[in-house]
């Protein structure tokens, strides 16, 4: 066998054959290394649905690579000898295989990347990083767009992509949006009326197969006491089946997405939404791909303006925009926390044995799927940690072990900073805060629950509620300085003093446990 040139390096969230580390590949002196490692489900107490799409996914890529005479080195997680975190088992595969340097696409790990750049420093071993060719945007080009900018809005850096890669943009004038305006997001926050969802399609989901099988019965062996469910399991594992969901999304999700991508329904996980983050995150689609097809939906008649531009803004400009944010501020990033959060995270967010309706549908589906849209985490779980007052990085850690498309470049800064506002503001312009009435506005489950949304105290109150008014108190003269939080501010001055402690104790309440906690 000839001498080993190149070790081709492919993580977990890399399966694509034609990405960037592979670009030059020699069969006759190149190999690729894949590993499952215990660490990557341990270093958060990661959910059995999670796992089990990574471990899944990552199998059948194995097949993909040596269908394509890729060689192949592969570490399974029940293989001897398993040195249990990526860093040792990459350290023994290269002393015993050898090669004369590393390659990878860039990762979306910062604690990925820094343990693979240990490996090569011990080894000697140079390591080359390749440019992750999934994104419209490189983060260099981000922190260009970002240079000398107090704050980093995503309005403005998505307006430029959208000119730059001539996406829904009038072809008749240059600078110009199709339909003449930049978002539809006034048009794209509608509830379900009394009756509810109508005709949602059913879940384009995927019968697993031996191999996934194999996968699930494994995770339930080895992770018995991880959190989640792999009953229903019937994610995309390869690049077939993820076209299959981009494809059925268009065809029957998306002319109903943009107008009710805000609204929920107990029960009802699915809706409108598309369900292609996992499949996008782990490579298996590309975003242009991606966006291609629901702008030739718009040009075909078979979806509105409205709903093609929200979830284009989702893939070109929330998306891209993340990931800017992650690699430019990242490691700091991972360390704020402005509004000074320290309480732990409640038990049942493990669990979903809470008495809140809202909560309660939100975390058991969580735990069932691997899956919640972003109205349920931004303003459902994500909305009741921040009011509570959780340590980001313990809402952080729960976000990354619970969702199936969790990586860290993706979810750290949509917990951390547009759910938490632990970044002070670098990303939103205010902290989302709401009543339980805005929940009750979006969904039927305040009419389900023993909780009453306009209630602020009393044994009725909703703890949401009860959390708004206090978080506003707790916060008062830093939101006092925020334009966009001025009027909510200015209603605290109707409150009396004895209307103030019925809050905090209330408040004090909810936080003890006595409210809202475990059935």
């Amino acid at each position: 066998m000839a001498e080993l040139r190149s070790l081709i390096l492919a993580l977990g969230d890399q399966l694509d054959l034609e990405a960037s580390a592979f670009d030059g590949f020699e069969p006759r002196v190149d190999a690729v290394w894949m590993a499952e490692v215990a660490e990557e489900s341990t270093h958060v107490w990661s959910s059995k649905p999670r796992t089990a799409l990574f471990l899944a996914a990552m199998r059948h890529f194995a097949r993909a690579l040596k269908a394509a005479g890729r060689r192949l080195h592969y570490t399974r997680l029940d293989a001897p000898g398993n040195r249990g975190s990526l860093a040792a088992q990459l350290r023994a595969d290269v002393e015993r295989l050898k090669p004369g340097r590393l390659v990878m696409t860039a990762p979306g790990d910062w604690r990925v990347l820094q343990s693979i750049k240990s490996v090569a420093d011990a080894c000697g071993l140079p390591l080359e990083i390749r440019e992750d060719r999934h994104f419209f945007v490189s983060v260099p080009e981000f922190a260009a767009h970002a240079r000398g900018r107090k704050s980093l809005r995503m309005e403005y850096f998505y307006r430029e992509q959208r000119k730059r890669h001539r996406v829904l943009m009038d072809p008749e004038r240059e600078d110009a949006p199709l339909g003449g305006q930049w978002n539809f997001d006034a048009e794209n926050r509608e509830a379900f009326g009394p009756e509810g969802p109508v005709a949602v399609p059913p879940r384009r989901g995927f019968e697993p197969d031996a191999e996934t099988r194999e996968v699930i019965a494994f995770v339930n062996e080895r992770f018995p006491d991880h959190p989640g469910r792999l009953d229903s399991f019937a994610w995309p594992v390869t690049r077939a089946e993820a076209l299959q969901s981009l494809h059925a999304f268009v065809r029957e999700r998306l002319p109903l997405f943009g107008r009710y991508q805000d609204a929920m329904w107990p029960g009802d996980p699915w809706l409108y939404h598309s369900h292609l983050s996992a499949a996008l995150n782990l490579k298996l689609l590309n975003p242009r791909e991606v966006v291609a097809a629901a702008v030739a939906a718009y040009g075909a008649g078979q979806a509105p303006l409205a709903s093609v531009e929200g979830f284009v803004r989702q893939i070109l400009g929330w998306r891209e925009y993340v990931r800017g944010i992650y690699w430019t501020q990242m490691p700091g990033y991972l360390e704020r926390n402005a509004l000074g959060a320290h309480a732990d995270l409640p038990g049942w967010y493990w669990s979903g044995a809470t008495d809140m309706a809202c909560l309660r549908d939100a975390i058991e589906q969580t735990l069932t799927h691997g899956y919640a849209n972003h109205i349920q985490r931004l303003m459902v779980t994500g909305l009741f940690a921040l009011m509570y007052g959780v340590d980001p990085k313990q809402v952080h850690a729960w976000y990354l072990a619970v969702y199936v498309d969790a990586v860290e470049w993706v979810e750290l800064p949509n917990t951390l900073g547009m759910s938490q506002y632990a970044d002070g503001g670098l990303m939103g312009s205010k902290p989302y805060v709401a009543t339980g009435k805005y929940i009750e506005r979006m969904s039927p489950h305040c009419k389900g629950c023993r909780y009453d949304p306009a209630q602020r105290a009393g044994n009725s109150a909703c703890p949401f509620t009860t959390l708004y008014w206090d978080f506003l108190m707790r916060h008062e003269v830093t939101l006092a300085k925020n334009a966009r939080m001025a009027l909510q501010v200015k209603n605290l001055a109707r409150m009396n003093a004895a209307q103030r402690q019925e809050v905090v104790e209330r408040a004090s309440a909810i936080r003890r446990g006595e409210v809202g906690g475990v059935l």
